[in-house]
């Protein structure tokens, strides 16, 4: 049986831009806690949840890493703290999104001397899309240079007047350890030893006036949302009870109409313990979240997923990693019921039968067994034979698909193939692996450049996943640039176009004679066939071979080796030999007359063009509008989104290259951008020019 019940349950992820202090506030709640005996480093590579190879080697979170702790407050029972330390480099962003669909709540880490970045931007939209509660930790206050009462404004100005500080430091700085808390107007000062703990005094005569500001502060937000507290604050001023501003944080919190802010200085664990009180008195338990909404597989029939121990056993899986000497490990969350060992579920995604095995808590890569993960409660299984990431496993009574991890789309893209030959299929199997364990990571082939084609968020995701799938499948593999799959297409009309292919070598010949009209078509109309033949001058017969002559140059190209698109082609006149004539020479006739039309109606080449979004702080405004314009882009508008600048724009994909990096220098590493497909649109004729030029010298090579 469980220590716990589900209204025990606190689920949290700690998100923020990279460098925010992460990772080293969940070293801080585990040495709080009692969980480690030790304070673990980052910079020694000893820390609990930053323990894969490529982590310690890089110094940053690359995974979602769950962690947990028990822990007792003064005025609640003892309460279980499932903790997920999230990566800040936008690369990863895929993670983040895993990690706030299956948690309540979010503590957003900003650093109190850089402020908003936009990586911090970025994970409060994402909470928006999951609706976690949010706490604000202003970290890093024992820096020089922080600045607490900048941070705040910036919070307020960017997140809105839910936004209230239920913290202020005294002594920001060097030497920082002294914070009054406006919940309970208390002086907390910290033990200089690094263990968290602190004494709680009376608030300073000269720091009153300021705590009581604040404390007004948080009262008016308390009172504004509840209608019978609002009128009692009118009549009584600032006399809330107690019980009043306590039932008032919970449901602030949960209503997302309160933003709390706490103040810490997280490498040196202080501040961490009135957070973990916090979250355990305030924030939501899974019962409080209460129906989680699924729907029935193959259907779009609403399932509503209650949270009930007691329930019918349904689990979502939203990280699957592989590891040595166990194999591969999924981390999930219950929804409802309880999930054992033995236990015999349906994955709902693929129909296909799980028999759970051992499950376990986890704290990085220590496992400890358990001997069942209640309603609400996270946890880790080995050895699932058919599941993965995404996927909804349910008892056999109760079908649902829990609604999925909605994956950002890629915004970086290379090429692959296997440096050695014959080892395609070995490469296969590995990237599909790896796609399994990271969605954001997607594999395609693209048979208009006859490549495959890896996605991701950039170039330090793509990269760590290829080290990875070369450790562990011993897989060599060339990387570059894709093809550009441009477009061919034409702009007049050609009426007339003859081509007869006649061939005489002894015995029977070939014979076809074709004549077509060649005209454009709109854009994205694609490709139409008119068979106009009067009185059986091609015989019916021979016209669907014409037609493949003509499908199979468009597939090939013209000008450049590239697929035509919206062309229509009219067969209307032609002639045969009753001897000669056969299906292939029409074929011929009819791939030849195309491609002699094609050149004579004014051709052209068309590129994709992309939308793109730029977001970076407005003081590299014209170093990022300026290498926009070098690209050929065109800037369709520019808008502000909290204290970011954000450019919107269209960019031919040729200019994309190397991307990623040159925002990242261009911004000090706090730029980040997304993409998506937008249309085709004709090349400039310089660029043309040299487009066809390096075909032709490419092929020219080739056939020497």
């Amino acid at each position: 049986m469980a220590e716990y019940k589900s209204e025990q349950i606190r689920n949290f992820s700690i998100i923020g831009h990279g460098g925010s202090g992460k990772t080293i506030l969940s070293e801080g709640m585990l040495y709080a806690a009692g969980v480690t005996t030790r304070f673990g480093k980052i910079e020694e590579g000893n820390t609990v949840s930053d323990y894969h190879k490529d982590e310690i080697e890089k110094q940053l979170s690359i995974n979602n890493s769950l962690m947990n702790c028990m822990w007792k407050t003064p005025k609640s029972e003892i309460t279980k703290l499932n903790i997920i330390d999230t990566p800040g480099f936008m690369d990863f962003i895929g993670e983040v999104k895993s990690a706030l669909r299956i948690t309540d709540t979010a503590l957003l880490m900003v650093d109190a001397f850089k402020g908003i970045e936009v990586g911090t931007e970025a994970c409060f939209k994402f909470t928006k899309e999951n609706k976690n509660n949010i706490i604000l930790v202003v970290n890093k206050l024992d820096h020089e240079n922080a600045n607490f009462d900048d941070t705040y404004e910036q919070l307020k100005e960017s997140f809105g007047s839910e936004v209230v500080a239920v913290q202020f430091p005294v002594n920001h700085g060097l030497g920082f350890n002294e914070v009054v808390d406006v919940i309970k107007m208390k002086f907390l000062k910290y033990n200089p030893d690094g263990k968290g703990e602190y004494e709680e005094l009376e608030i300073p005569a000269d720091l009153k006036n300021k705590a009581n500001e604040y404390r007004k502060n948080l009262v008016e937000i308390i009172a504004e949302e509840d209608e019978e507290l609002l009128e009692k604050y009118l009549e009584g001023g600032e006399n809330l009870s107690e019980s009043d501003i306590q039932n008032g944080l919970k449901r602030g919190m949960k209503e997302r109409k309160l933003f709390p802010i706490f103040c810490t200085s997280a490498s040196n664990n202080v501040g961490v313990r009135p957070i973990l009180d916090f979250i355990s008195e305030y924030t939501m338990s899974p019962v409080d979240k209460g129906i989680e909404i699924g729907h029935k597989p193959g259907t779009d029939t609403e399932v509503e997923v209650k949270p009930d121990v007691n329930g019918d056993p349904v689990l979502f899986i939203f990280k699957t990693i592989s590891e040595r000497n166990i194999g591969e490990l999924s981390f999930f969350r219950v929804y409802s019921g309880k999930i054992y060992s033995g236990l015999d579920l349906i994955n709902n995604s693929n129909s296909k039968s799980e028999r759970m095995s051992q499950v376990y808590s986890m704290n990085g890569k220590e496992r400890k067994e358990m001997s069942e993960v209640i309603c609400g409660d996270i946890a880790g299984v080995v050895k699932l034979k058919d599941s993965h990431t995404n996927n909804t496993l349910s008892s056999k009574n109760f079908p649902v698909i829990i609604n999925p991890i909605n994956f950002p789309g890629a915004n970086m893209t290379l090429a692959i193939a296997p440096t050695r030959k014959g080892d395609e299929d070995k490469l296969g199997q590995a990237l599909h692996s790896f796609h399994e364990e990271d969605p954001s990571f997607i594999i395609t082939y693209d048979t208009d450049i006859n490549q495959t084609l890896i996605h991701g968020q950039g170039e330090i995701h793509l990269n760590t996943q290829i080290n990875r799938m070369k450790a562990k499948f011993n897989i060599e593999v060339d990387l570059s640039e894709p093809k550009i799959p441009y477009r061919e297409t034409i702009r007049r009309t050609v009426n007339e176009v003859e081509y007869k292919h006649k061939k005489q070598s002894g015995g029977r010949g070939q014979y076809g004679h074709v004549i077509l009209k060649i005209e454009p078509q709109p854009r994205g109309t694609g490709f139409e066939f008119v068979d106009a033949i009067v009185g059986g001058v091609v015989p019916g017969r021979f016209i669907p071979a014409v037609e493949k002559g003509i499908i199979e140059t468009m597939k090939t190209g013209v000008l450049i080796g590239c697929k035509v698109i919206d062309v229509k082609a009219t067969l209307h006149f032609g002639s045969y030999h009753t001897v000669d004539s056969d299906e292939l020479s029409f074929k011929i006739a009819g791939s030849m007359a195309f491609k002699k039309g094609f050149k004579e109606a004014s051709p052209i080449i068309l590129e994709p063009i992309y939308n793109v979004d730029i977001y970076f702080p407005e003081e590299f405004m014209g170093s990022v509008s300026g290498d926009v314009s070098s690209r050929r882009g065109k800037i369709l508008g520019m808008e502000a989104e909290g204290r970011l600048q954000v450019i919107k724009c269209t960019m031919p994909l040729s200019e994309m290259t190397g991307y990623s990096s040159k925002l990242r220098s261009l911004t000090q590493g706090r730029g980040s951008y997304t993409r998506t497909f937008s249309h085709y649109e004709e090349v400039p004729k310089e660029v043309e020019h040299k487009i066809v030029s390096d075909y032709e010298k490419k092929k020219e090579e080739e056939n020497k």
